[in-house]
């Protein structure tokens, strides 16, 4: 019977130092690795707290934000002549005002929030004094039709979200963009008329005329 092998001889052999060299090298990379994920986490985190902040600071409608910080939606007073009456305020603008006010269905007035029809009513009357009928079926026949590449800023747009035809309307800003109340839960906001779903939902818009006989309706 061959004599068994040694403690020694078994350490010794060839088969073991490779062996003994190639842990000790993965033992380097677990090493390094280690050395390393700590950083990305740390980046990662870093570029969260960045975003977040940033939501945080546009009251989380950061397009709706920064347009409502601009001149040309800023409701501006006369410079000059009258110090008491105002310059008309527009339909934008006077929206706008409302960013981040909640969504309530049936809702008119900023205090309990508002749907999207009446959003555009309290605005259509606080700006340009005129009445408008409740639901957005029934506003999508006052003013005049515009097409789509003749929109401007304070025209109302309207959009099948319900199944049928005028079943939801904003207030176009410009540059494709539309402020309303969006849905039960959310909040009053900007939104791109280009996504897909609003482009695919695009109904027509009215312009609104301040006509002397309508503002007496």
């Amino acid at each position: 019977m061959p004599p068994p092998h040694s403690r020694s001889s078994i350490f010794s052999s060839p088969w073991i130092s490779r062996f003994t060299k190639l842990a000790f090298c993965a033992g380097l990379a677990v090493l390094a690795g280690c050395a390393t994920q700590p950083q990305q986490t740390a980046q990662a985190n870093s570029n969260h707290l960045l975003r977040d902040s940033y939501l945080l600071s546009t009251q989380s409608d950061p397009l709706g934000a920064w347009l409502d910080s601009q001149d040309n939606l800023a409701i501006n007073y006369p410079q000059s002549g009258s110090t008491t009456t105002p310059s008309p305020k527009t339909l934008a603008s006077t929206a706008m005002k409302f960013l981040g006010v909640k969504y309530r269905y049936g809702g008119d007035a900023p205090g309990e929030g508002f749907d999207c029809s009446g959003l555009v009513a309290y605005a259509a009357e606080k700006s340009l004094g005129l009445k408008l009928p409740r639901t957005a079926r029934s506003q999508a026949q006052e003013g005049i039709s515009v097409n789509r590449s003749e929109l401007r800023r304070g025209d109302l747009v309207f959009f099948n979200t319900l199944g049928h035809r005028f079943s939801h309307v904003g207030i176009y800003l410009g540059d494709h963009k539309f402020v309303h109340a969006p849905r039960s839960g959310a909040s009053i906001r900007v939104e791109s008329m280009d996504i897909a779903y609003w482009r695919k939902r695009y109904n027509g818009a009215r312009r609104l005329q301040n006509l002397p006989e309508t503002a007496q309706r």
